[in-house]
């Protein structure tokens, strides 16, 4: 039969239906082969084309009825207002790094570096070995798999210097990303309703921590060399606190690498009011023109509470991070991990094992160093001729971003709109700081796809910033 017989059956059934109630039952295959003069085939195509519109739907063992209509009824939740209370904090659940990226559109704004700066080839057979070994069945250590703690402990105590006790495996709690990390260290250390010190501007997911932990901010302004040493000793003074939040390397969304002299000095104020300092160390394998030097290296009393992240280097899926910590601060954090993660997945830690004490491993990291300083490098010069008006205070040694302050006249939020309606998708800079911004600012990211397109959207910015300020 042809498909016209199926639409004259799907006609006249329709203008059955509309005459019958709801949950009327159709008559049976082989009487509508009867009635129509028509092969089963065309008639099961026209029940299908019927259930498509859903007018009826097929009960197996019982036949097709009419589909009663369903009236969408809007959700009441006004109860869990009553039952939650107020919020203790507003803070966003969807930063602008988090967006999805329409696929013609030019991404300056995430956080992950593109898929062609991964070592793709080690994480794919990484994750083959291991979902083939035991720890695809059995259940790992709270803290870790020890392996992967004694090469957490390893990489660190390879940058300390003699005199100084490096840590030992057994300070390395292994974590499921560091985010979890933040939140775990803000509850046991700071505690609720206590002062952090944080950099300003700082890391936004830093900033998401703190707030959900209840932990009250004190932003100390960081500039291209990192925070003043006395104006921390003040606040330190000033607050009662007894934690700082830093990153020293690569900065988010600076770029700023604190020098050798500055991290020692913002250390012995840490020893001289008995706190911690919460050391971020995200950018551990992104140094372009210089290495990352933590100042955990330079801690052996326990004042430095370390973490280091692999998802970013490695691969956003498996998130993969550790926190070195000494002491009592390590049993608190790791009773907390315990009450909230209980353990990280065993495949996940033996696949980053696999990784990183791979020969390739290396290797990828220095062909990555080349790839980013090129990527930076084509940023940089794009904005110089294209956008003269969006300003940086220095080139960044490493990391993903760079940190671009725009004239003071401009609109942010108009700003970042028209950009993304010129397809230019950039993050605006308000996130990252924790509490007023100090000006229009924007984070770009040089680690993105497509970094061909960086010239076009340094020429979308400069109009914008053009019409904007003339």
């Amino acid at each position: 039969m042809t498909n016209d017989s199926s639409t004259r059956i799907v006609t006249a059934l329709r203008e059955w239906i509309a005459g019958a109630p709801a949950g009327a039952k159709l008559p049976s295959t082989r009487s509508l082969v009867s009635r129509y003069q028509a092969s089963p085939v065309t008639v099961q195509k026209a029940l299908r084309t019927l259930t498509g519109l859903g007018l009826i739907e097929s009960r197996p063992g019982v036949g097709t009825f009419i589909r009663a209509v369903r009236t969408a009824k809007p959700s009441d939740f006004g109860w869990q207002t009553a039952a939650l209370g107020s919020p203790r904090n507003r803070f966003s659940t969807s930063p602008a790094t988090m967006r999805p990226t329409p696929v013609d559109a030019i991404s300056l704004h995430g956080g992950y570096p593109d898929r062609e700066l991964l070592p793709e080839r080690l994480v794919r057979a990484a994750l083959a070995r291991a979902g083939r070994s035991d720890a695809a069945l059995t259940r790992s250590p709270v803290a870790g798999l020890p392996e992967l703690q004694s090469w957490f402990a390893s990489e660190l105590a390879t940058a300390t210097p003699v005199g100084v006790t490096p840590p030992l495996a057994g300070d390395v709690i292994v974590l499921p990303g560091s985010q979890s990390g933040l939140s775990s260290i803000f509850r046991a250390l700071v505690t609720d309703g206590r002062p952090l010190l944080i950099e300003s501007p700082s890391y936004w997911g830093a900033i998401l921590a703190a707030a959900q932990a209840g932990v009250r901010l004190v932003p100390i302004a960081s500039g291209p060399t990192g925070p003043d040493p006395e104006d921390v000793a003040q606040a330190f003074e000033e607050t009662g606190a007894r934690a700082f939040y830093v990153q020293p390397n690569y900065a988010n969304p600076t770029g700023t690498q604190w020098s050798s002299e500055t991290g020692g000095q913002i250390l012995d104020v840490a020893r001289t009011y008995g706190a911690f300092l919460i050391e971020d160390d995200w950018a551990h394998d992104f140094g372009i023109t210089t290495g990352p030097a933590p100042v955990a290296a330079q801690d052996d009393n326990g004042h430095v509470v370390y973490i280091r992240s692999l998802t970013k280097s490695v691969s956003p899926a498996l998130r993969v991070a550790a926190i070195i910590a000494r002491g009592p601060a390590r049993e608190r954090i790791i009773a907390d991990r315990a009450a909230t993660s209980m353990y990280v997945s065993g495949v996940l830690q033996a696949a980053a094992l696999d990784i990183v004490t791979h020969p390739g491993w290396q290797t990828h990291l220095r062909g990555l160093r080349h790839q980013l300083r090129s990527r930076r490098d084509l940023l940089v010069d794009s904005l110089s001729q294209h956008a003269p008006l969006a300003q940086f205070a220095a080139v960044p040694p490493g990391g993903l971003n760079l940190w671009v302050r725009l004239p003071d006249t401009t609109d942010l939020p108009s700003f970042t709109q028209e950009c993304e309606a010129n397809n230019v998708l950039v993050a605006p800079g308000n996130e990252w700081f924790p509490a007023e911004p100090t000006g229009p600012f924007v984070r770009l990211n040089y680690s993105g796809p497509n970094p061909g397109a960086y010239p076009e959207a340094a020429r979308v910015i400069g109009r914008i910033l053009e019409r904007g300020n003339s």
